[in-house]
């Protein structure tokens, strides 16, 4: 399910990436970190589904099991066998839905789990480092808004500062060349 946003999480860490390319990898990841929220919706809703229909089929087996009652009181053996054939068939119904639900039940935590790990390294890379786990609780959420203004801005600010320490860095070249050549010449 989140095979995209481990791919990317790899190419970012993979390479150093100029902020173009770094701007490109995290939207990916972010779209890939959105689909991935939905996936995890998505069997939150198949669960909600699984568990009416396992009540639908207990009540339906408790209806079959009264009617069977019922029916061997009046000593009725064509009604008895027929509620004998249902409350087969319900059971064995009960029983693989239950075995459904357990097995959505831990494929939810799993991808909750898988996402939330990566939803955290999302972040750790959002904002440009991989900070200790402790501060990675205090970090903005990135995917807070549906536009991704949070992300942009961090991105943004990263950009004009390594902007910024570039052209500080230029000035110094240009200064150090200006005082060789006044140097040499008399």
């Amino acid at each position: 399910m989140f095979e995209n946003l481990r791919q990317s999480l790899e190419d970012l860490m993979a390479r150093a990436t100029k902020p173009e390319e770094r701007r490109d990898v995290l939207a990916r990841m972010k779209d890939s970190l959105v689909r991935a929220r939905l996936g995890v919706d998505d069997l939150r809703t198949g669960l909600a589904v699984t568990r009416q229909r396992v009540e639908a089929e207990e009540r339906e087996l408790a209806t079959v099991r009264r009617r069977k009652t019922l029916a061997e009181n009046i000593q009725d053996q064509d009604t008895v066998a027929l509620a004998a054939k249902y409350e087969a068939h319900h059971a064995e119904r009960v029983e693989v839905l239950k075995s459904k639900l357990e097995a959505q039940e831990r494929e939810l935590a799993l991808a909750e789990r898988e996402y939330e790990e990566m939803s955290a390294e999302f972040k750790r890379h959002a904002i440009g480092a991989v900070p200790p786990a402790s501060a990675s609780a205090s970090a903005p959420d990135p995917l807070a808004g549906e536009s991704g203004e949070g992300t942009r801005e961090a991105l943004d600010a990263l950009a004009r500062d390594r902007a910024r320490a570039a052209r500080a860095e230029d000035a110094e070249k240009r200064l150090e060349e200006l005082k060789r050549r006044m140097g040499k010449s008399p």
